[in-house]
């Protein structure tokens, strides 16, 4: 599959991957940039470079993405439960310069909690935290465009990313503790390799206006995934906590994450995509 070029809006850990990906096999790639200070590295990576800022809507009028693939893995603002970024480039967008696809990364967070309940696309939405507000909105906001300009639209919504550079090695180390086993909920991951695959074959085998569940299909809890880690590096695994101590001990991000419970259904994504994760 050939496109005029591809643009990655949000080039930052995965987009760049996505990027080499794509030049690998001889496709343009642009990214979508606000400042002068990444030029260097992305051009150095032979990303081309498309002037534009999320948060100035003036400076996305006239990016015209005739024929083009968009990835979008910009992150929404940090405060409020819409995503000012992702309404301000679709209301920049013209009819007559319109993409040929867009493959939005969002996030599992939408479900909510779900009590440890396996969760497939069709799951009840119900997020718990306005960072999760924040990404459903722009998945309503996309798909609804895509609708009407009759502009496919893929949607993952992605697990926890891992890989080698991305392991809690140094929160380990420092000794911060985690909750007990039998009181930790269940969370998902994916590898940043195989998130990848997914996002190459979105474009290639993604159905438009549809939503895919992006996981390694074996969830755990977080503390199977940080022993884990600790085993493999061969460092003492973190000490362990009741949730009730954790409440007063854990900060509030890590206690958002374990307010909520679900394994993910990734049987969609790996039926539709044809992909075989590594």
């Amino acid at each position: 599959m050939k496109f005029e070029k591809i643009l990655i809006i949000g080039c930052g850990y995965i987009g760049q991957r996505v990027a080499r990906a794509w030049i690998a096999r001889g496709e343009k790639v642009y990214a979508l940039v606000r400042s002068k200070e990444r030029t260097q590295e992305l051009e150095g990576l032979g990303i081309k470079l498309v002037s534009g800022d999320l948060d100035q809507t003036q400076s996305l009028h006239g990016l015209r993405l005739e024929d083009a693939m968009v990835y979008y893995f910009a992150p929404p603002p940090r405060e409020g439960v819409h995503d000012t970024r992702m309404a301000a480039l679709v209301s920049a967008l013209k009819p007559d310069a319109k993409p040929a696809r867009c493959v939005l990364i969002s996030t599992t967070g939408v479900y909510g909690d779900h009590g440890g309940a396996w969760v497939d696309e069709s799951a009840t939405l119900k997020p718990g935290s306005d960072r999760a507000r924040r990404r459903l909105d722009a998945e309503n906001v996309l798909r609804a465009w895509g609708r009407e300009h009759k502009v496919a639209v893929v949607v993952l919504r992605v697990a926890g990313i891992y890989s080698p550079d991305r392991l809690p090695e140094a929160r380990i180390r420092s000794g911060v503790p985690v909750v007990h086993e039998e009181e930790c909920p269940y969370t998902n991951r994916i590898h940043a390799d195989d998130l990848v695959e997914v996002c190459v074959a979105a474009v290639e085998r993604g159905k438009p206006d549809e939503i895919y569940n992006v996981s390694d299909g074996t969830p755990g809890t977080m503390t199977e995934y940080f022993n884990a880690v600790a085993d493999a590096l061969g460092i003492p695994r973190p000490p362990t906590i009741s949730m009730q101590t954790a409440k007063h001990q854990l900060s509030p991000g890590m206690l958002s994450y374990l307010s909520e419970s679900r394994r993910l259904d990734n049987r969609k994504m790996l039926e539709e995509f044809g992909v075989r994760l590594k």
